[in-house]
């Protein structure tokens, strides 16, 4: 898979494509069953699969004011996106000058002079082009007369997509990572770089990778403890992840701390996935240090039992 992240550095490729349009935020298995027509589109026509997507998300442009929230960071998406077989992933800026462009523009100068599409695989509620006024009606009038032809993707596979969403982003903000995995087909993932913390799981026994995600747009899950692995160095460890704010010794920052049983190693500074497998129990405030301590010791065994499963 090729990406591009400017729709014009895209007319050097001489190829013709079909393609499909989306954030496909999550790349979860409603997404999947789009994804897999647009390849097997591409192999029956000898046309380049090629996914168009925007960055920033539209709606952070457009709705300033709403707080939104992601399943997956870009690296992430492209990270996924690279599995499943796409010739072209093309990541255009998304400004509000693009925004304005009329629907005609967009198909004309996008899609079919830069993109070369030759096929558009499109949602049935799809709306596009300035003040989205354009629907799929308006592609295929416009294919008639560019030379393009448009598949409808039926209002079942669409309705799934969009439950899917919804469905995800819920279970993770009730902590409920096993029905949002078996959503997305994969674990949901946090990436961010390792930073100094307070050091203060090191002196109970159990030190812990404080990892600071940059992206304000991902979506972290509901506080508390979970079970989770990571690839570090080529090599799988499991461990576990607290999400909160450590209110046993007062802490006042919202945190994501993880510990790695069996790694002995310096991650300071090191960008890690961390992979989310179960969730254990909530965020509690103990009595005492030594009553955390315990607790700590509880939820490895339990994670422990987890992962041997």
């Amino acid at each position: 898979m090729e990406t591009i992240h400017n729709i014009s550095d895209f007319k050097h490729i001489p190829h013709h494509t079909v393609v499909t349009i989306g954030t496909f935020d999550g790349v979860h298995l409603g997404h999947r069953k789009i994804l897999e027509r647009l390849t097997n589109n591409a192999k029956n026509t000898g046309l380049k699969s090629t996914v168009l997507t925007f960055f920033p998300h539209p709606r952070m442009v457009l709705q300033k004011d709403v707080d939104i929230k992601l399943l997956n960071t870009l690296e992430e998406k492209k990270q996924i996106l690279e599995t499943l077989g796409l010739d072209y992933l093309i990541i255009h800026p998304f400004t509000k000058q693009f925004s304005r462009l009329s629907a005609i523009d967009f198909v004309r100068d996008i899609l079919v002079n830069n993109i070369k599409s030759k096929r558009i695989i499109i949602g049935y509620d799809h709306r596009f082009g300035r003040n989205r006024n354009a629907n799929i009606q308006d592609l295929i009038s416009f294919g008639n007369t560019l030379d393009f032809e448009v598949e409808e993707i039926p209002a079942q596979e669409i309705d799934d997509v969009s439950v899917s969403s919804t469905k995800i982003r819920k279970a993770l903000l009730e902590g409920d990572v096993e029905t949002a995995n078996n959503y997305l087909s994969y674990a949901y993932m946090l990436t961010g770089t390792v930073k100094k913390g307070k050091g203060l799981g090191k002196d109970f026994g159990f030190p812990t990778a404080n990892l600071h995600i940059v992206e304000a747009y991902k979506l972290i899950p509901k506080n508390g403890v979970y079970v989770v692995k990571s690839n570090i160095d080529g090599k799988e460890y499991f461990g576990m992840m607290n999400i909160g704010f450590n209110p046993t010794v007062d802490g006042s920052k919202k945190s994501i701390e993880v510990h790695f049983f069996d790694f002995d190693g310096n991650l300071y500074d090191k960008k890690i996935q961390v992979d989310l497998l179960h969730r254990i129990r909530d965020e509690h405030k103990f009595n005492s240090v030594e009553e955390l301590k315990e607790q700590l010791k509880k939820d490895k065994n339990h994670s422990l039992g987890l992962i041997s499963k």
